[in-house]
């Protein structure tokens, strides 16, 4: 990473915008720097269902305006259909149709507006899939531009790899296109250029590079900045290392403000995060990651925000935490981070520890549950005196991680000692809460393959914590005030069915039908 004196050095004679390229504070994903790449074999999984070939109607005649007709592909359903690239820098509006015989591909970066010029608008209609070929080809949605997509739960809108359409992919797939980038203006806690560290988080002008692209940049002084509308959105088969230490994420929010809808949104098999959040104030709900190579939830830069029903499941073997609280090495920024996690279901499968918080932040989690049942790895692990110190009001510091009706149960045990802060510590601050169980013994169930995630007896014995002021502090005005901690109740919850792959059956390979 680089520390803040380097950062002023490296900008110091770029003007206004044309800045270089930095990355966020530890951001270097995954983990520690270095993809997760285990050599231990999956167990084998449940036999994936041969599709029955769909003979449709045949490839379209023609592609839709804005988009180039780059001839047909034959997908793994035995759909012949039109492919129609999406390329280049899209100013003004773009819409991508839902059309028979159709299939859409990004080729290379794709740009939504032009940072500081020109803007954009994408809109993508329900039930729209499209596929990038290669690690180069991504979606970015540049400050000041918008993204508008909207599938629903009988028609989800797919980003996927040309793999999977082809048929191709496995459980084991990962990293075989780029992902998606947006970008905002809401205040982000460490600046490239413009104004210095402040007390309680007011900002002038502070921006940065975005992790992954070149020269994308992120950040300012609009917390309910919009940068579109997403949900019913599944990516599948994103990340990949631009360069060492730089890396696309399958989803990449930098700046990104509240006033963008983020829902229902499920991560499949990326090879680096699964979501990772640069600063802003954006608040999510019903998000799914599944397969994550490396962590599912990242958050960092002085993000502030609100997220429930968050159900995460790492790769067996594989993957690094599946939430990283993070701003390392800028523990005095602002403003600090605070992220509040409400009905999460964190279930590691063999990676490392399932939850780690340092970097001086302000971290909140209610109602969620904490399972591993393989390997060593262990619950929750907290470094550095800045992330459990004091709160301190004037500087908008909360205090000590906060923990309501969390039960975990991880087969490494509950809390990790690794030199920092002491496991008596760790305990001591999460016993502080109500409703807490450090050492539960999971009940988690499957539903029609083996990936246990539905609460089970002991998990919904807990009483929950009701967090709606939580949430209305943070302007997030969903909250569900349940009756049952973690992301799914039990078998007649239907939260998350319908529109994600890969939880109710071994489905995420299987080509998308076109229609």
């Amino acid at each position: 990473m680089l520390n803040k004196q380097i950062r002023s050095v490296l900008f110091a004679s770029v003007a206004a915008l044309a800045v270089t390229a930095c990355g966020a504070d530890d951001v270097a994903s995954p983990g520690e720097g270095n993809l997760v790449v285990l050599p231990t074999p999956a167990p084998t999984p449940a036999p994936t269902p041969t599709p029955t070939p769909t003979p449709g109607s045949g490839p379209a005649a023609s592609c839709p305006t804005g988009t180039a007709n780059v001839g047909t592909i034959t997908t793994g359903n035995g759909e012949e259909v039109r492919n129609c690239q999406i390329s280049g820098i899209i100013t003004g509006n773009l819409l991508v149709p839902k059309k028979a015989g159709t299939i859409y591909s990004f080729s290379g970066e794709v740009d939504v507006g032009i940072d500081g010029g020109a803007t954009g608008i994408i809109t993508f209609e329900p039930g729209v899939t499209v596929f990038g070929s290669s690690g180069g080809d991504f979606l970015l949605v540049n400050r000041g531009s918008q993204i508008f997509a909207e599938g629903n739960a009988s028609a989800p809108i797919i980003f996927t790899s040309r793999q999977n359409i082809l048929g191709t992919t496995t459980a084991d797939s990962i990293g075989q296109w780029g992902g998606v980038v947006i970008l905002g203006r809401a205040p982000i806690s460490n600046c490239a250029t413009g104004d210095v560290s402040n007390p309680g988080g007011t900002r002038t002008d502070c921006e940065a590079i975005i992790e992954g692209p070149a020269n994308a940049v992120y950040g300012g002084t609009l917390p309910n900045d919009s940068s579109g509308r997403l949900s019913y959105l599944q990516i599948r088969y994103p990340g990949f290392e631009v360069s060492t230490g730089n890396e696309l994420n399958g989803i990449s929010l930098g700046g990104v403000g509240r006033g963008t809808f983020f829902q229902n949104i499920q991560v499949h098999n990326s090879s680096d995060d699964a979501v990772e959040w640069f600063g802003g104030r954006v608040n999510g709900k019903n998000l799914a990651f599944t397969g994550t190579d490396d962590d599912s939830v990242d958050s960092d830069v002085g993000y502030k925000g609100f997220n429930q029903f968050v159900l995460a499941v790492q790769r067996v073997n594989g993957g690094d935490h599946n939430w990283e609280a993070d701003s390392n090495g800028d523990e005095d920024a602002q403003p600090r981070q605070n992220y509040a996690m409400a009905n999460g279901t964190l279930v590691s499968r063999g990676g490392n520890t399932t939850i780690l918080m340092r970097g001086g932040g302000d971290y909140e989690m209610y109602n969620s549950v904490i399972s591993s049942a393989s390997g060593a790895n262990k619950c929750l692990d907290m470094d550095g005196s800045a992330t459990v110190q004091a709160a301190n009001p004037a500087l908008d510091e909360k205090g000590p991680p906060v923990f309501q009706s969390v039960f975990m149960s991880c087969s490494g045990g509950a809390f990790v000692d690794d030199g920092n802060v002491t496991v008596a510590a760790i305990q001591t601050i999460f016993n502080a809460g109500t409703n807490n169980t450090s050492a539960g013994t999971s009940t988690l169930a499957s539903s029609a393959w083996p990936i246990a995630f539905i609460n089970g007896a002991n998990e919904n014995a807990v009483t929950p914590f009701n967090a709606a002021t939580v949430a209305s502090s943070f302007q997030f005005g969903d909250y569900e005030a349940v009756n049952y901690i973690g992301a799914v109740k039990d078998a007649n919850d239907t939260r998350f069915q319908g529109w994600t792959c890969g939880l109710y059956a071994n489905d995420c390979a299987i080509a998308p039908t076109i229609g």
